[in-house]
């Protein structure tokens, strides 16, 4: 049994499934293949363009564009998952009953929701770093 690498066709051939292989096939060993495949796993992209066989390497960084898709997704998670919390006020106050919020928490909160709507006017958009950050309270209220 032997394993192979193709740098022509990307991939890797086993000659016990494989009948043929690419003309530019090299063999690699067991514990090679399986480094690669465990770095693939964990985000490495396998570079199959050096001569002497397949290399990992790190995934190029995001475009801006891709990374203000992800913040605007995460953002709009954010308000979602709040939104329960600001129906839940308002419903007490129209009840006329005790708020679960206090005034004080239930402006702190819709300034926050107000800075994760104006965050991707910010200069600072997408930087995770500079995402608003919740109410320290805001956790036990959303569960």
């Amino acid at each position: 049994m032997g394993l192979f690498s193709s740098k022509s066709m990307k991939g890797f051939y086993d000659d016990d499934v494989h009948e043929t292989l690419p003309e530019d096939a090299l063999k690699i060993t067991l514990e090679r293949h399986s480094e690669l495949l465990v770095g693939q796993s964990g985000g490495q992209l396998i570079d199959f363009s050096p001569e002497n066989g397949p290399v990992l390497i790190d995934p190029p960084p995001a475009s801006p564009e891709a990374l203000a898709t992800i913040e605007r997704q995460w953002r709009d998670a954010r308000l979602l998952e709040s939104d329960g919390v600001v129906s839940r006020h308002r419903d007490e106050l129209e009840g006329g009953g005790t708020t679960t919020l206090t005034l004080e928490q239930y402006t702190e909160l819709q300034a926050y929701r107000s800075g994760l709507r104006n965050w991707p006017e910010a200069g600072e958009f997408p930087l995770i770093d500079h995402r608003p950050p919740p109410p320290l309270w805001l956790g036990g209220q959303l569960q």
